[in-house]
């Protein structure tokens, strides 16, 4: 059986000014998945290449799971859908819910690529969604596939749409909270993973991320299968009593 490998290409939160933003790539064999897509996200995938040793590009990569439209999250996938539609030929597979797909084109994208002018085009050519990604719709009843993963997802509590994750691939099962206020509920859902990968806020009083004093608190059962992302600069690595996740690291489940 082949190994299943988890490489964090950024594990910072949205004001980091040491790592890339939070993103993770998700792997078997030569399939890759993405689960979110911040910008510069070929240059996290080069770097995290050359930390790990293993070839990363998105050519490489079957499509990106995707849990809301904050930037840190998202901010790459126009460089996402360009480079695969100029230079791979080939829409951008997106795996997103439809309340997070509502605002995805006329709120973030369609800015930069709502039009297509190209040398010697008398005028734009309009363009949609469409044009550049594939959508795979992710439904809170059913899993869905993108190649050999099968993707199922959860709304969690946070300032706009936003779904946490749960990854089957290779027997194994990868769970991401995604921004989310701390949820006993999901982490219950999460909790039928192997590995969960869940944020951590400094802010004690934060309304919409989850406290790392508070999941300090969780079993040490659940703890030790539990793996930090979405952390400040800040934060203090050597003290945190869950292991937070490692950037351009690879994990082997």
């Amino acid at each position: 059986m082949s190994d299943v490998r988890l490489i964090p290409l950024g594990v910072g939160e949205a004001f980091t000014a040491r790592n890339y933003t939070t993103c993770l790539a998700l792997g078997l064999d030569d399939d890759w998945l993405l689960i979110e897509c911040p910008h510069p996200i070929r240059k996290m995938l080069r770097e995290a290449s050359l930390a790990s040793g293993v070839p990363l590009d998105l050519e490489r990569v079957r499509g990106v799971a995707l849990s809301h439209l904050h930037a840190d999250h998202c901010s790459g996938l126009e460089d996402y859908g360009y480079y695969s539609y100029f230079a791979l030929g080939r829409r951008a597979l997106l795996a997103v819910h439809p309340l997070v797909e509502a605002r995805l084109w006329d709120g973030l994208l369609a800015g930069g690529m709502g039009e297509v002018k190209l040398q010697g085009d008398p005028t734009p050519v309009r363009k949609q969604l469409v044009d550049f990604f594939d959508i795979l719709p992710l439904s809170t009843a059913t899993a869905v596939t993108v190649g050999p993963f099968s993707i199922e997802c959860r709304p969690t509590v946070h300032s706009i749409p936003t779904t946490a994750f749960r990854v089957t691939v290779g027997g194994r099962m990868v769970a991401y909270s995604a921004d989310t206020i701390f949820d006993l509920t999901l982490i219950d859902w999460l909790a039928a993973a192997d590995l969960i990968v869940h944020e951590a806020s400094d802010d004690d009083g934060s309304p919409v991320h989850t406290p790392y004093t508070r999941l300090a608190e969780l079993p040490a059962p659940l703890r030790a299968r539990m793996r930090l992302i979405h952390y400040s600069d800040a934060f203090d690595l050597a003290a945190s009593v869950i292991e937070p996740l490692e950037q351009g690291r690879c994990y082997t489940l």
